[in-house]
Formats: C-alpha cells, sequence, structure tokens
C-alpha cells in the first residue's frame, strides 16, 4: 500500500481524549460519526483543524501517539480522510483499534523531524519506507510487510471485513 499526501503535525502525549473528547463525542451518540469527526476531533489542542483536512492526508505525531483511554478514537481521524498514521511512538491499544477499522499506521522513530507542516509525504506501508520528495529524505520506518496479519487486516478493510473474509472461505 502506497499513501501520498499533504502532512499535519502533531507533538508528543496525543491521547484518545484529545483526538474524541469523551463530553462531546461519547455523550452524543446519535451524532453521526463523520459529522462528530469535523466538529471535535482534535478540537482542544488544534481549533479548527479537523475542518481543514483532505482526503488522504498524512497525520505525523511525536511519542506516544494515541495514550489514554481505549475509546475508539481512530474512528474519528478515519472519518475525516486521514489516509495514514506515522508516529515516533504510539499506544498499541491505538494501534490495534486502527488496524482494526482499516485505518493504517505506521511506528517510525525520528519522522516528526522528516517534515514541516504542509509538505507531501510518499509512504510504502510493506515496506516501511517514509519519503519526503521537497528535501529528498528517506527514513525507514517499522514494515507492515504483505500476509503480516496487520497488513492483510488493513488490506482487507478492517477487522470485520477481514473476518467475513475468511469465514467464508472455511464455509465455501
Amino acid at each position: 500500500m502506497i499513501f501520498e499526501g499533504k502532512i499535519w503535525k502533531f507533538g508528543d502525549d496525543i491521547s484518545t481524549d484529545l483526538i474524541m473528547p469523551g463530553t462531546e463525542v461519547l455523550a452524543q451518540p446519535d451524532v453521526p460519526e463523520d459529522e462528530a469527526a469535523r466538529k471535535y476531533c482534535m478540537q482542544a489542542n488544534r481549533p479548527g483543524w479537523a475542518s481543514t483536512v483532505e482526503q488522504g492526508d498524512i497525520l505525523v505525531a511525536g511519542h506516544n501517539f494515541g495514550c489514554g483511554s481505549s475509546r475508539p478514537a481512530a474512528r474519528l481521524i478515519k472519518a475525516l480522510g486521514i489516509g495514514i498514521i506515522l508516529a515516533h511512538s504510539m499506544s498499541r491499544l491505538f494501534f490495534r483499534n486502527a488496524v482494526n477499522i482499516g485505518l493504517p499506521v505506521l511506528i517510525c522513530e525520528g519522522v516528526p523531524g522528516l517534515f514541516e507542516e504542509g509538505e507531501t509525504a510518499r509512504v510504502d506501508l510493506a515496506s516501511g519506507e517514509i519519503f519526503n520528495p521537497v528535501k529528498g529524505t528517506r527514513i525507514q520506518g517499522e514494515a507492515l510487510p504483505a500476509g503480516s496479519p496487520p497488513a492483510e487486516i488493513l488490506r482487507a478493510g478492517g477487522l470485520k471485513s477481514f473476518m467475513q473474509t475468511e469465514l467464508t472461505r472455511d464455509v465455501g
């Protein structure tokens, strides 16, 4: 899977509470996910950001991205249209939640230093290579090679689709 898009940068310790504020999103379960994403995602630390994200943009973060509670915060990021999340480090629970809903994630030490906000990135999820065409620099992340469980779940579009395919294969 290859991703190309505009970079949005965030710092360290971006919690699930910042990504998906419970007082706004969880307290209003009748609000459609895409509407909640545009109104509330990252509102506390970056007001108005969510309304400027475009389909295929790339989120780059520092240490400990997605820390905090187990709430399904990755759903809002996916609803915004973010193509992939690149982070220096990430909560393992957030990582698995993202993969399970079909949102690609890649851990790569030092990735925040590779980009300035607004630059473009090219990411090869299978090889883990991240390229900055503006600077001509590359960095190696933790690849999700084809055939690995996370890569297969992402290729299927998330865990639900993956399991439906597997069940159909087993039955048929």
